[in-house]
């Protein structure tokens, strides 16, 4: 079997998955991600084909899979390493009976705290206080605190609820606006349930998305849903860059209409200058490390991994995210 691995953490980060890759006796090609499709398709012709993709946020395309299933090593599998879909064209696998495997419930804790990171950091106004002190200086910007702050959660999956109980020791309310309602979870943690993401919006003083991306909410958050918000309200992003229109969020920060923005992720990643969001002293933006921890990659990367060899080897133990 000759699988391509594509994602940096897993690559870069020690741990028992490193030893059960080996062990499967696979020959493994490594990329660095994440890859355009160009540079996927390159990879499929030039290696002859994969049995098998375990990849991150590389572009999985209805492209790359028809250029795979037609190499002399056709593609069997396609394993994320992750939970987030938008980049693989599950559609195009599903009629071609690819399974499409993931791995759900393993970077919710890492990316809840990385999400109050970046709320702590805006409402203290680290960025400009790091650079500040950094530069010799001793300039003060007053901030404000989260206690007492309604927290909007725009999804309330498992991220959304470690975000919500953190929220909660902090002394956070929270309204919450999720398709699929856990009314057990809301009574326990007092959420307030939205009617729509806009009420989340026009109510929270910090909002935090955890929607998964499709082309229905593309742009979501954009001039006319700011509108809507508290011209001090603080939106944190650590789903997708395509929930947010980049051009509207920027413009907002600079003219006051938004507290500020944090996020681990953009549109185009990795981001590549001149970019809307550079030089905003009230925008927090980290490289997509919000699940880049040691416990958390171990993880991930243990269920991506055992995911692949099983499936490629015949045996149950796998998740599958598609249906067909």
């Amino acid at each position: 079997m000759k699988i391509l691995l594509t994602t940096t953490s897993y690559q870069d980060t020690p741990g028992a998955h490193h030893q059960t890759l080996e062990d499967s006796g696979f020959e493994v090609v490594r990329g660095r991600g994440p890859l355009h499709e160009a540079e996927m398709l390159k990879l499929v012709r030039e290696q002859g084909g994969f049995d098998g993709l375990l990849n991150g946020d590389d572009e999985i395309t209805a492209k790359v899979i028809d250029a795979a299933l037609a190499a002399p090593t056709p593609l069997k599998v396609i394993a994320k390493y992750g939970i987030g879909l938008d980049s693989i064209d599950v559609a195009h696998a599903s009629t071609h009976k690819i399974p499409v495997l993931f791995t759900p419930g393993v970077n919710h804790t890492t990316v809840a705290e990385h999400a109050l990171g970046l709320m702590i950091g805006l409402a203290k106004h680290f960025k400009m206080h790091l650079r500040e002190v950094e530069a010799g200086n001793w300039k003060r910007q007053t901030g404000t605190e989260l206690a007492g702050k309604t927290l909007g959660i725009i999804g309330m999956g498992r991220i959304g609820k470690e975000v919500i109980k953190r929220g909660a020791a902090f002394g956070m309310p929270a309204i919450a606006h999720d398709l699929y309602w856990d009314d057990d979870f809301a009574k326990q943690y007092d959420v307030k349930k939205a009617a729509s993401a806009e009420q989340v919006l026009t109510e929270a003083d910090v909002i935090s998305l955890h929607m998964n991306l499709t082309e229905e909410n593309r742009g979501f958050i954009n001039t006319a849903m700011i509108a809507q918000m508290k011209d001090t309200a603080i939106l944190i992003n650590t789903a997708r860059g395509g929930l947010v229109n980049e051009e509207d969020i920027a413009e907002a920060c600079k003219a006051g209409k938004l507290g500020g923005y944090g996020t681990d992720v953009v549109n185009v990643e990795p981001l590549k200058p001149p970019h809307p969001y550079l030089g905003v002293d009230n925008i927090m933006l980290t490289p997509h490390i919000g699940s880049r921890t040691v416990e958390s990659v171990g993880r991930q990367a243990m269920r991506a991994t055992k995911n692949l060899v099983n499936f490629l080897n015949g045996e149950k133990d796998f998740i599958q995210a598609n249906k067909f």
